[in-house]
């Protein structure tokens, strides 16, 4: 009897080449490929990096400082190459050729066509001790913004309530039943508050899909400051009906209109730079995307069924509910089968910053903790490699933080141990340095650069002037704010080494406000202890290192008045008024972001 021959490895590779992904958007091969040269890419480069550094450390053989400070390069610089090749390639794809799009998001042409809304989806909001007013204003605006396309009548609202300050929950009542009201429709708002807020917002989500999922195909999960256009909502949806086994579909959340100047710096730096990395992100990525937890269509059955969050085992403060719930939901969604995208286009997807440096700490530590849990939960069974990484970056992501400030904390022991060297490399010393300063500056720069070579680019942040002025205020504002930040989550995963470290889970201060000198002292003083120690030392010991390290530096020693004067007031008056860094929405501000500021909605 003949027998069928066992297919060749060429056959095998053969139909490898032609799988595609779960909804059928690319060839599984096109993006290992990516990946692949990806990877080759930033091990060579830190591969550059590393030898370069080892050639200046071992300069009079190799100390224990020496030894500390290339082990701490390893686990702090990856970040930042990585960071290089996102916005390098995301800079190709937006300028160099004409099918950028395309090769990153091939679902986003169905947002498109003018396909009738086949599927339901729940709008939901999740609080906690929010401005209830200030919420249910955002969550009116979006149903507005809804109706205004013909397609609202797809869409239901859930206002989902974990608050548990009596006051607060008594005018979320008031609030909802007033907006029912205005509806008139039974069932088109409900709201729920529980008595207890069990796995945080993850908890109170999956509460709505096991209540209430079976009416819905979508949820689009909305923060407190959380606001979308009805054209970007239906849009998405349409996506999600042409592809069936996309599970998650992230928009590009950019920051809103602010009267804070930290908040305007901040995001003006995060807006433009954002596009760029995203895309580059997203092109190798693929359908192992992020998903930030709002802003986002969520296919509610798999999300149900499937990404349930693991406790992690163990007592605080890494044991207990998952902080940062929605990387691991990510994960978790694509190992059932569906695939997780990330639209990065800015349309009408929308958030508040945090308006002070103390609120914005207060939200990265919180962000610090989740990351760290999953250490815990890095055996999740069944995930797909790329989820795995995906894990174990945002791990990364803040264990590098504290190893920057041990590099930092042991320069002056470097510069003691230097000053005998003859044939120090001083000029190559100074060359990687820059060099790796241009690299951590590459987002931004991909940033400037994709809106300088936009036609009209600069004119939508208020012109080129303005725009070159506000992008060097925020150059100066990051290194300030970095040192800062890098600082107190080292100061933070300290404490957690030693369990002493708590992180709760409330409401936000979103509006501008300004920081008492009291205030900023006490959330700031270890920082300028720690500058003074540095500035100190290295001013006896070598004030040229001194001048060269104050980007790196200067922020600890001007924490306390850099805090206070973000959070000014007046100074975030100034820049409202003279347009600095300023975001498109200020000048062409569209008309969910004028009801927001007291116009009416549509």
């Amino acid at each position: 009897m003949n027998q069928r021959p066992a297919p060749t490895t060429f056959h095998a590779a053969a139909q490898e080449d032609l799988r595609l992904t779960p909804a059928g958007l690319q060839s599984v091969s096109t993006l290992r490929a990516r990946r692949w040269l990806v990877a080759s890419l930033n091990l060579v480069t830190l591969a550059g990096l590393l030898w370069g550094l080892a050639h200046v450390l071992s300069a009079g053989g190799w100390s224990l400082a020496d030894i500390a400070i290339f082990v701490a390069f390893l686990f702090g610089a990856p970040w930042t190459v990585l960071g290089f090749w996102n916005a390098a390639i995301g800079l190709w794809l937006l300028h160099g050729t004409e099918d950028g799009l395309d090769r990153v998001a091939p679902f986003a042409a169905a947002g498109e066509a003018e396909t009738p809304l086949e599927i339901r989806t729940a709008v939901l909001m999740t609080l906690r001790n929010e401005d209830p007013a200030r919420a249910f204003r955002r969550l009116e605006i979006v149903k507005q913004s809804l109706d205004a396309t013909g397609q609202g009548a797809w869409f239901d609202y859930f206002v989902l309530s974990d608050t548990n300050d009596p006051e607060v929950a008594a005018a979320e009542a008031e609030l909802a039943a007033a907006f029912a009201a205005r509806i008139g429709e039974q069932g088109r708002l409900t709201y729920r508050r529980r008595s207890d807020n069990a796995g945080y917002k993850a908890g109170n989500v999956r509460d709505f899909c096991e209540r209430w999922g079976d009416r819905y195909e979508l949820m689009l999960p909305l923060d407190a400051d959380s606001v979308m256009s009805g054209d970007a909502i239906v849009k998405l949806a349409r996506m999600m009906q042409a592809y069936p086994k996309l599970g998650i579909l992230q928009s590009l959340v950019v920051g809103m209109p602010s009267k804070s100047a930290f908040a305007r710096i901040f995001q003006f730096g995060m807006r433009h730079g954002m596009r760029p990395y995203t895309m580059g992100s997203a092109w190798w990525i693929g359908e192992c995307g992020p998903f930030w937890g709002h802003n986002a269509m969520v296919r509610i059955a798999p999300f149900r069924d499937h990404c349930h969050l693991p406790a992690v085992p163990g007592g605080p403060p890494l044991g207990g509910p998952i902080m940062s719930h929605d990387q691991v939901e990510a994960t978790l969604m694509r190992r059932a089968g569906y695939e997780v995208r990330v639209l990065p286009v800015e349309a009408g997807s929308w958030e508040e910053n945090p308006p002070t440096m103390l609120e914005f700490a207060r939200r990265d530590l919180r962000w610090c903790l989740g990351n760290l849990q999953y250490l815990k939960i890095m055996d999740i069974p069944g995930l797909k490699a790329m989820s795995r990484f995906q894990l174990a970056w945002a791990i990364l992501m803040f264990i590098g933080l504290p190893a920057w400030t041990l590099m930092i904390a042991l320069l002056p022991l470097k510069v003691l141990e230097d000053r005998a060297i003859a044939d120090y490399p001083a000029g190559f010393a100074a060359f990687l340095y820059v060099l790796f300063f241009a690299m951590y500056l590459s987002p931004k720069l991909a940033g400037f650069a994709d809106i300088l070579l936009t036609k009209g680019g600069t004119q939508r942040y208020g012109g080129t002037a303005r725009f070159v002025a506000s992008s060097l205020i925020e150059i100066v504002f990051a290194f300030l704010q970095g040192a800062v930040s890098t600082f107190r989550t080292t100061l933070f995963m300290i404490g957690l080494a030693f369990g002493q470290a708590r992180i709760g889970w409330n409401g936000q201060a979103r509006d501008a406000h300004a920081l008492s000198f009291a205030t900023a002292f006490a959330g700031l003083w270890p920082h300028l202890l720690f500058g003074l120690y540095i500035f100190g030392t290295l001013m006896v010991l070598s004030p040229t290192v001194l001048i060269w390290s104050l980007p790196l530096t200067a922020g600890y020693i001007l924490a306390i008045p850099f805090a206070m004067l973000t959070a000014a007031p007046a100074l975030g008056a100034f820049f409202v008024r003279s347009g600095l860094c300023g975001i498109p929405e200020d000048f062409d501000p569209p008309a969910e972001i004028v009801a927001i500021q007291g116009g009416k909605a549509r």
